[in-house]
């Protein structure tokens, strides 16, 4: 059983025959000028697809044809990315040529109404529409969860259609040391904006797979870093939420503390549109009980002026030290360019504004602690409410006899460690130790940390660009992060090889600016990264390698 179902998982090829098992009954409006009338689907954002289906000029079935032939062209084949694990055989059937019938019929349920998103891979979807929910691992492959994740069930509401699933690093990168972005369902996904360089993970594919546009937005998952450094890496605006603000019922997690679901797309009024479909209370998360009364209309912080007035601080200390900035003088050149814009839209930027905590942040081992403990508990706990799962494991102590039976799948060279889930294995539970250790994580993350340098300096937020450290003080914290788009690696930038197959830095690989403050600052936080992002519009300055482009548009579906 499990032999089979690993044979069907992996190829997107099988969708093809979807494709044109159902004629359109919605008929398109063509213009004289048809094809200038099409969004781009590189950059489209989610209002242009609206404006297109509103006025007929195209449908979510045709949406999601474009999409999965530009997922055909690059994933598996061409730049073979290996961005998208798996696409919803359910996406055409009983969700795209439903939600037409309904905007034709009834009208639309909101802006995400008949819009292809496509989900990280630890995100469950029920198994009857025919995915899998593995975190990358075939420990997971066919086994079935008893209902959608809390997230998946408002983006079902708002009228989302879930297009697939994306690559991501095993466990969210808490298996071992491995290339980022690497699975064993997966496989190793790749940046798009030089051949075989680091996405950045754990949410690789997402980041890979919303800069080229194989769909217009994704979920990711954080617990550290892992929407912010993606979006980061490329080219993307992300928002890694406050702890609590988004539903992880249903997600496989890490960290109670601080597992965050967020949205990462091209342009940040898409990630806030998304935001606010997935923001609120979720009685299996009572994480969501935390957040206030009432959630903000998130797109209502979208406003160029956002920034006039704010004080902006930026913490120096530990965050430059040597080592922690890869291409150092490109990344700290572009941040002190975006310093003068960030003062030129009316912000006093308190320069430096350092965090107490920082260096002692860095050092200390609370957070792996802490992380290794909540993983074993909330992985066990996953296991243990699937209704089936054919691999027979059930618990952390089995997921890593199965690694090593299954070397073939799970363990080929050079991805070979499972250090991470021995050592969260070893773990006992809430003990005194591990209650000293989150005690430590809280108090140099929010109490000397994020929160001390606000309130000594004043300040609406913290500013900085992407370090290998930037995610941390709001990890800890459980603190927002948004990040936006900074810069590019120079052209002469000699590739240096990493871990496994991926090279990192690279040529023309993009870069992000970091905003983050304390608890349910995250609209403020959005309003001001806008702002920025929207007097550099630094997406646009560069895209992704030839190769990794694809060209099937809206119109190659139509003409069909």
């Amino acid at each position: 059983m499990f032999r089979l179902i690993l044979l069907l998982v992996i190829s997107t090829r099988h969708a093809r025959g979807f494709l044109d098992t159902y004629s359109d009954s919605l008929r398109v409006q063509w213009p004289d000028n048809f094809d200038a009338a099409l969004p781009d689907l590189y950059e489209a954002s989610i209002r242009e697809l609206q404006i297109g289906l509103d006025g007929r000029r195209f449908t979510s079935v045709d949406l999601v044809k474009a999409y999965v032939g530009r997922i055909e062209e690059v994933n598996l084949r061409g730049a073979q990315l290996h961005a998208i694990q798996e696409i919803n055989p359910s996406a055409l059937s009983q969700a795209a040529f439903l939600l037409d019938e309904e905007r034709r019929l009834t009208g639309t349920r909101g802006l995400l109404h008949g819009i292809p998103i496509l989900l990280k891979d630890n995100i469950a979807t029920i198994a009857s529409e025919g995915m899998n929910t593995t975190a990358g691992s075939y420990s997971l492959l066919g086994s079935v969860v008893t209902e959608d994740s809390g997230v998946v069930k408002r983006l079902r509401k708002a009228g989302a259609i879930i297009l697939g699933k994306t690559t991501m690093s095993e466990f969210a990168g808490y298996r071992g040391q491995a290339a980022e972005g690497w699975s064993g369902i997966g496989g190793q996904c790749a940046n798009a904006y030089y051949p075989n360089t680091n996405p950045c993970g754990s949410s690789a594919g997402s980041g890979v797979a919303v800069s080229i546009g194989l769909a217009t937005v994704a979920l990711g998952t954080e617990t550290d870093g892992s929407i912010s450094c993606p979006s980061s890496f490329n080219n993307l605006a992300g928002i890694k939420p406050t702890v609590g603000l988004t539903s992880r019922a249903g997600v496989i997690p890490i960290s109670f503390h601080q597992d965050s679901v967020g949205p990462m797309a091209r342009w940040l009024e898409d990630a806030a549109i998304v935001l606010n479909a997935i923001a609120g209370v979720d009685p299996n998360d009572n994480y969501t009980l935390s957040q206030p009364e009432s959630v903000p209309d998130y797109t209502k912080a979208l406003r160029k002026d956002a920034l006039h007035g704010k004080r902006i601080g930026v913490p120096r200390k530990t965050f430059f030290e040597e080592g922690l900035i890869p291409q150092g003088e490109s990344i700290v050149e572009a941040f002190e360019d975006a310093l003068d814009v960030l003062r030129s839209l009316g912000a006093t930027v308190i320069d430096p504004a350092d965090i107490p905590s920082s260096h002692e942040m860095r050092e200390s081992e609370s957070e792996e602690v802490t992380a290794d403990v909540e993983f074993k508990i909330g992985l066990n706990d996953y296991y243990s409410r699937l209704a089936s799962n054919p691999s027979g494991v059930r618990t952390l102590a089995e997921l890593i006899a199965f690694n090593l039976e299954h070397k073939d799948l799970e363990m080929p060279e050079p991805y070979t460690d499972q250090s991470e889930l021995i050592c969260a294995e070893a773990t006992s539970g809430y003990n005194a130790t591990y209650f000293d250790h989150l005690s430590k994580n809280i108090d140099i993350g929010r109490t000397r940390g994020i929160d001390a340098a606000i309130q000594e300096h004043d300040l609406d937020a913290l500013v900085i660009p992407q370090t290998w450290f930037s995610s941390q003080p709001a990890a800890l914290a459980g603190y927002p992060i948004v990040t936006v788009p900074l810069g590019f690696m120079a052209d002469s930038v000699i590739p240096e090889r990493g871990r496994g197959p991926t090279v990192y830095p690279a040529p023309g690989v993009p870069f992000g600016l970091y905003f983050f403050a304390s608890a349910f600052s995250d609209f403020e936080l959005i309003g001001m990264a806008y702002a920025y992002e929207q007097a550099t519009k630094m997406r646009l300055a560069r895209k992704a390698y030839p190769e990794a482009i694809p060209r099937t548009q809206l119109w190659d579906v139509l003409v069909l």
